[in-house]
């Protein structure tokens, strides 16, 4: 099947080349980062783990978030999500190859990635976070494949498929769960020291990766021939609205917890976020847009109206991604590392090399994206001829 991606329109093609440049830059400043070191990033002492590991955290949620339409199609047989299923796991593999992309530019040493298979450490939760992600991606790559060929074939997918389909629904909340406990078990870190921290991280992939999904399905509905059906994109857009709310309320039971305790090092983080600390604030405007803009797209989308129309309910989910990602990329970064344990302020912010190759990455993952969804698209569309 993969000779369909080889033929495509000119904005296919156009498309596909600004990708590829994009891909290209980013690999080039890597290429230097890896021989002048992480030096010419944002990064320190102080705050070791910046944009790269920001935007991991936040892919991590977009890959998991797929189980949201295989869940229902799998497990109760919901006929709507027939259409989109494959759309999901395709942008699962997107999404974890580029998480493991992230962590790669992330090394200073990039062979230092063997060491977690040369030398496992079972106690150690990186190691687990590698087995999980690993095996999510396996499982996408090998249910979505085969049920797409099998969809072509017009047969059922093999008792297998159906078998890993179920295993990966079962799985994809592992992924998040365990890169959450990276952070949730440092106990230097006030900010991510909570054991609601896994939660917020379920509820924000289940928010960021069915609204991205949405986004795209209905970019691809206005550009080609292939629809994925209205029952399933109002359902999309009700399990964005209800996991909006959720991920919201969990981020005011932090809030509540930090300021009505009292305790001094829960409290500086969220200070530092939204207020600044000692003249030092260069997030707050960025939190400040992140959490006016998931209050403001979990008011929009409880209104019918707003919902069932799809240009307002694509500007919605937009806002639902920008803003989840501000609170899980950067937000999530800063609110750990600054304040310091020492109380001290160092503030970070990615610098112009370092921004490029998170670009470049990103267009990797969109690259991989484009090319699985061009083959699912046309498999479609000689069916339906």
């Amino acid at each position: 099947m993969f000779e369909k991606a080889l033929v495509g329109s000119k904005r296919y093609w156009t498309w596909v080349a600004f990708l590829l440049a994009l891909t290209g830059i980013g690999a080039i400043l890597y290429l230097w980062q890896l021989k002048v070191g992480l030096k010419i990033t944002g990064m320190g002492r102080d705050v070791s783990w910046g944009f790269y590991i920001g935007n991991f955290t936040y892919l991590v949620g977009i890959a998991a978030g797929g189980v949201m339409v295989a869940l229902p199609f799998y497990l109760h047989n919901y006929k709507a999500f027939g259409r989109i299923v494959v759309l999901g796991e395709f942008m699962a593999v997107a999404a974890v190859i580029m998480c493991l992309s992230f962590i790669i530019v992330d090394l200073g040493k990039p062979m230092r990635a063997f060491n977690v298979l040369f030398h496992p450490t079972p106690n150690s939760i990186l190691f687990w976070d590698m087995v999980v992600l690993n095996v999510y991606l396996l499982l996408n790559i090998f249910v979505g494949w085969n049920a797409l060929q099998a969809e072509r074939n017009d047969v059922p997918p093999p008792t297998w498929v159906k078998v890993l389909a179920v295993f990966s629904v079962a799985w994809a909340p592992l992924i998040h769960i365990v890169t959450a406990f990276i952070y949730q078990g440092l106990p230097g870190r006030h900010y991510w020291l909570t054991a609601i921290m896994a939660p917020r991280f379920l509820a924000s992939a289940f928010t960021s990766g069915p609204a991205l999904l949405l986004v795209i399905a209905l970019i691809i509905k206005r550009y080609t021939k292939f629809d994925p059906g209205e029952v399933a994109i109002q359902t999309i857009g009700k399990i964005v609205t209800y996991c909006i709310i959720i991920n919201v309320a969990f981020f005011f039971f932090e809030v509540f917890t930090s300021f009505y305790s009292q305790i001094p090092g829960h409290m500086q983080h969220f200070k530092y976020l939204f207020f600044g600390l000692e003249g030092h604030g260069i997030m707050a405007p960025l939190m400040w847009i992140s959490i006016i803009g998931m209050i403001t797209a979990s008011i929009l989308l409880v209104i019918p109206g707003i919902r069932r129309n799809e240009t307002t309910l694509a500007l919605c989910c937009i806002l639902v991604v920008i803003s989840t990602w501000l609170d899980k990329g950067p937000g999530l970064m800063a609110g750990g590392f600054i304040p310091n344990p020492l109380h001290e302020i160092v503030e970070y912010w990615p610098t112009l090399p370092e921004a490029l190759i998170t670009l470049g990455v990103w267009a990797l993952g969109f690259l991989i994206l484009t090319v699985l969804y061009k083959i699912a698209i046309s498999v479609h569309e000689e069916i339906e001829a």
